[in-house]
């Protein structure tokens, strides 16, 4: 009997919503809890829907085995720098400590490649300080996914992002060796991996970076 569960946050967003529809698909989870700031036009038997504010996270957070992180903003979305750090760094580590708490074995959270806390570029520094940050919390396994340009329909209209999609797909060949990291990959198969490393149960920490997210995903 099946008894394998699921917490996602950020199900709205591209990779996050691939990753609903794969796990309400997947036979071994038994039921799967999205945070989400207002209900989405989605019904399954698997499926239970908890509105939260993230900024009011508190112990009611619902319990699960795996917990697949998909939280992000960009700049332009969020306004300024503190807010997109409050998105990208504050809310995730609440989520983080507060899962454990719950006895949430796994977290498995979609980071950024360049991540860095080091790095001279805000956004890849904020990835690589919640990286960090997550790696202390004493979960038996953290799963970072590091993907590049994610590709997929996105609900919201991102210009400079399908440009350089475009461009993606065309100089795709062109990213071979060290910067085979920075080819585009579908947000499905980001999704894809997640799972299939969830369901490894590898203990420890991992990371994943693109051509590790392809072969997992296979």
């Amino acid at each position: 009997m099946t008894t394998r569960t699921a917490l996602v946050a950020g199900a709205s967003g591209l990779v996050g919503g691939h990753l609903l529809d794969l796990l309400l698909e997947d036979g071994g989870y038994a039921a799967v809890t999205i945070l989400v700031g207002r209900e989405l036009p989605r019904s399954h038997r698997k499926l239970t829907q908890h509105v939260v504010d993230y900024d009011r996270l508190d112990r009611t957070l619902p319990r699960a085995d795996d917990v697949f992180c998909c939280l992000g903003t960009t700049m332009k979305r969020a306004g300024s720098a503190e807010a997109f750090r409050k998105v990208d760094f504050t809310y995730v580590e609440r989520l983080a400590r507060l899962a454990w708490q719950h006895r949430a074995k796994q977290f498995l959270l979609v980071s950024a490649v360049g991540a860095n806390p080091r790095a001279r570029v805000f956004y890849n520094r904020v990835k690589g300080d919640i990286e960090d940050a997550v790696r202390k919390v004493a979960f038996d396994a953290v799963h970072i996914f590091r993907p590049s340009l994610l590709l997929g329909q996105r609900q919201e209209r991102r210009p400079a992002e399908w440009l350089a999609m475009v461009a993606g797909h065309v100089l795709g060949v062109a990213f071979v060796g060290p910067l085979a990291r920075y080819r585009p990959i579908r947000a499905r198969t980001v999704a894809k991996a997640m799972i299939r490393a969830a369901t490894q149960a590898a203990k420890g920490v991992h990371v994943y970076e693109s051509a590790r997210i392809r072969a997992l995903a296979r």
